[in-house]
């Protein structure tokens, strides 16, 4: 399978939950900007995966990502990184939104499991009472410490030049 063809548009995606679901896999639900990919990004999703059969990761576009971490972010385009993300083999989809959280892909999705790193509290994960009100589990994994796209930004913002 090529990269892009994980790639999906919303109703394919949800074409795909559904034939998931008839062969009786468990949807996990993880998003992000996952703007440059580092061992934080793949040790998280690696055990995202881990927690039922199938890894569906939700993908903010270029604007959600301007507007939510300002206009000099994302430092690469939004179909780079979901080709980037699609080539993960623990990644089984990758899908686009749009707005500020994921709640209307959770709503539209309806995950069997929603996960988010351990730096969110269950209470405070968005989407998580759709996900409990039709019997699925919210779950937090541990993050490596110290790997995030800010901290490798400014480590190459702070490098000398040679």
């Amino acid at each position: 399978m090529n990269s892009k063809d994980k790639i999906l548009t919303l109703p394919d995606l949800q074409q795909q939950v559904e034939a998931w679901r008839s062969q009786g896999q468990q949807i996990v639900f993880t998003n992000g900007c996952f703007d440059i990919l580092h061992l934080g990004h793949v040790d998280y999703l690696e055990k995202a995966r881990q927690l039922g059969d199938k890894l569906v990761l939700g993908l903010n576009t270029d604007a959600s990502i301007s507007r939510i971490k300002g206009p000099s972010r994302p430092l690469q385009d939004e179909m780079s990184r979901a080709r980037v993300m699609a080539s993960l083999l623990f990644v089984d989809a990758v899908v686009f939104f749009d707005e500020d959280t994921p709640l209307e892909l959770i709503k539209a999705i309806q995950p069997d499991i929603l996960v988010k790193g351990d730096d969110y509290t269950v209470e405070n994960i968005v989407g998580q009472d759709v996900v409990t009100a039709r019997g699925g589990q919210v779950k937090t994994v541990p993050l490596v410490k110290g790997y995030s796209t800010t901290n490798v930004v400014k480590k190459i913002e702070n490098r000398p030049n040679p």
